[in-house]
């Protein structure tokens, strides 16, 4: 059987151990809390992670793009939503498509995007369910205020091809109860106006963890709680030891004491650091934390009397797998240092 030893770096490396656990515990909490959980794909972009999450417990997938859902439904997997405003021709036909095959929603936040989807489904027998966007706080996409939600509802409950789905959020970390605080707002004013709103869907995995006890959150789309990073470890979702991703790399120069090359730079750690002051560490180096980035060599600084070797190989745990996961082309499933799978990358880098 092959090993970690025999791989080539920069690789990554999954514990699948570690994913699964990751998995059951993210399921066994949203079951106590009377949650749906609908994992976000975004993360590990694998068919093979998708249904081990949907054996787990959850009711569908979430995917950010077409192509993503496309490749998904080519594996078998049935319940797809995909939070993004779809705008165009192109896109449309292949959402068209997509509905034939499986159970869809999709999301909007204004009449533009309602006036593509209601021209291009027309189905009053097999209606797309479409819900509409709120901006409770993050700044991105979403309506800002709850009488635009209403409007846009009645506008999807009145388009034969369309069926009214609720109300969907990604909101900013650590600010649910805002969130919390706008949706049940928005969803008295929906039943005000005559609409039913059974579904409300919100993300984002540091904020999963509260309690849903009171909450009007129905559905949850977490996508990091599978692998982890140092991002969810700052924000105390876990620790290194739940981390099941790494990037396996090699010393490549030792210029001082204190500084270290690796041969893994942005194009396999990314410097996306979601506002972390490095962009990883090394597991088992006490002290060891990757400072700098080129694109091809990550620079180590080394404390607490750290010490490396040219030709030494290194496991770096990211700031932000998501990103990480979308530079390669593979990943290698392990158990200790055996490599139990190696996997493609099934959905990466695919768009639309």
């Amino acid at each position: 059987m092959q090993t970690i030893h025999d791989l080539d770096t920069p690789s990554i490396l999954i514990d699948a151990a570690r994913a699964e656990a990751n998995i059951a515990r993210a399921q066994a909490h949203a079951d106590r809390n009377g949650l749906k959980l609908r994992p976000h794909i975004k993360t590990h972009k694998l068919p093979y992670w998708a249904k081990k999450q949907m054996a787990a417990g959850a009711v569908g997938i979430t995917c950010q793009k077409i192509g993503e859902a496309e490749v998904m439904a080519d594996a078998g997997l049935t319940d797809i939503f995909l939070p993004y405003n779809i705008l165009g021709r192109a896109k449309l036909e292949r959402l068209k498509a997509l509905h034939g095959r499986v159970t869809l929603s999709v999301t909007a936040d204004s009449k533009e995007t309602l006036e593509g989807l209601a021209a291009t489904f027309t189905d009053t027998g097999h209606p797309l369910s479409v819900l509409v966007e709120c901006d409770t706080g993050m700044g991105r996409c979403g309506v800002q205020t709850t009488d635009e939600a209403v409007a846009l509802a009645k506008v999807i409950d009145k388009a034969s091809g369309l069926t009214f789905g609720g109300l969907m959020t990604y909101p900013a970390a650590g600010r649910a109860a805002e969130a919390e605080s706008w949706l049940a707002g928005a969803k008295q004013a929906l039943a005000a106006s005559g609409l039913a709103c059974e579904r409300v869907s919100s993300g984002g995995t540091p904020d999963m963890w509260r309690s849903a006890d009171t909450s009007v959150v129905t559905e949850y789309r977490p996508g990091t709680y599978i692998y982890l990073d140092r991002y969810q470890v700052a924000k105390g979702v876990g620790t290194l030891d739940h981390c099941a991703l790494t990037v396996l790399a090699t010393v490549v120069s030792h210029p001082t004491p204190t500084r270290a090359i690796l041969d893994s730079g942005s194009k396999a750690l990314s410097s996306d650091t979601l506002g972390l002051k490095d962009f990883g560490e090394l597991l088992g180096v006490p002290g060891a934390l990757v400072t700098g980035l080129s694109e091809e060599h990550g620079t180590v600084t080394l404390s607490d009397n750290a010490g490396l070797r040219i030709g030494q190989r290194v496991r770096v745990v990211p700031d932000h797998c998501c990103v990480v996961t979308n530079l390669f082309n593979e990943v290698n499933l392990i158990d200790g240092d055996k490599v139990v799978e190696t996997l493609p990358v099934a959905a990466r880098g695919l768009m639309g």
